[in-house]
């Protein structure tokens, strides 16, 4: 080879290296809440994005809010697949691939916001992220969002009045509780329940404060059962990414998508108990009845669960009655 070709090919091997060292990584990450209406589970992979943007280490995160690129409960196998990178999920909603995530959204375990926090450091959520983990999934940001009840005709505060209605639920273990209560269940995502409440397919659902909000339940609902002090409902709704997408990252990128994340988690942290608030003021601005449940209510419903979800739980999954035992004793 002649020394200026020999030049020339040496600086386009040099120039290779370089780009490939800065080659920039791009992230699909995937949710199903509305995006750009104040959402918070959307702000907070939105503030990810942004932040690890800004620290400009060669990443690049791309957000598909509203369900637009995988369906609700199809993420965690779309991660698995490397179809996304990224999600922010409600665990229970790959409970068919690890059945002890049905745990994450049982009714009556956690009862308020500052009770989360202590179940969210307790044995309980170290088996859960255990688990997560052995599934290929790391936790980016921990989110524990409270619910709700609401009726299309009346208000649904102890058991007996869900007897004879149509519920929308969340997950299978509140399903298992409607059921024990006398309901019928309808099964769709929370995306869906808007129109299910408007064409009588469902006459009450449980849902996050976040999506009764941010979904406009408010326009098809006479009475909103709020979280309270004694809130029936909590979800885990983490960020998550891949184990196999983690690992393409260099040390920078993955110190910058940490940081980022936990600028997220304690966003989060500040807004959830906000949530219960806004979605209180919404409903009473539209001019929806709203109540809350005492604590004998809110035992009542306990007591169905016991005999419905706790039940079933303990029997279809070996460590699920250990599990519920290591919940309940968090007080």
């Amino acid at each position: 080879m002649k020394p200026v070709l020999k030049k020339i090919a040496a600086i386009a091997v040099l120039a290779g290296v370089a780009m490939s060292a800065h080659a920039e990584i791009v992230f699909k990450a995937s949710h199903q809440f509305p995006g750009g209406k104040g959402d918070v589970r959307d702000e907070m992979m939105q503030m990810i994005a942004r932040d690890v943007a800004a620290a400009n280490v060669g990443l690049t995160i791309k957000v598909f809010p509203g369900a637009s690129l995988v369906k609700p409960k199809e993420q965690w196998k779309a991660m698995l697949s490397g179809q996304i990178d990224m999600t922010s999920l409600p665990l229970d909603y790959a409970s068919g691939f690890h059945p002890e995530f049905g745990a994450t959204l049982m009714p009556g375990l956690v009862k308020n916001h500052e009770h989360a926090r202590k179940i969210n450091a307790s044995p309980f959520m170290s088996d859960i992220r255990a688990i997560i983990n052995g599934g290929g999934v790391d936790v980016l940001a921990d989110a524990w969002l409270a619910g709700a009840f609401g009726g299309k005709e009346k208000c649904i505060v102890e058991p007996k009045d869900a007897d004879g209605l149509k519920i929308r639920s969340a997950g299978a273990t509140f399903a298992q509780m409607w059921a024990g209560a006398g309901a019928s269940i309808v099964s769709i995502p929370s995306s869906e329940v808007y129109s299910a409440l408007q064409q009588g397919v469902a006459q009450g659902t449980d849902t996050s404060a976040g999506s009764f909000v941010s979904f406009r339940l408010y326009e098809q609902l006479e009475c909103l059962t709020a979280p309270g002090d004694q809130a029936l409902w909590f979800m885990y709704e983490p960020v998550l990414i891949s184990k196999k997408s983690m690992a393409k990252l260099n040390a920078a990128q993955k110190a910058a998508l940490l940081a980022a994340s936990k600028k997220a988690e304690d966003y989060f942290s500040s807004e959830s108990k906000k949530l219960d608030e806004k979605l209180v003021a919404a409903y009473t601005k539209a001019g929806v009845k709203v109540v809350t449940m005492t604590a004998e209510q809110a035992d009542m419903w306990r007591a169905v669960a016991a005999k419905t979800s706790y039940a079933e739980f303990a029997k279809k999954v070996p460590t699920g009655k250990a599990l519920i035992e290591k919940a309940l004793a968090v007080k």
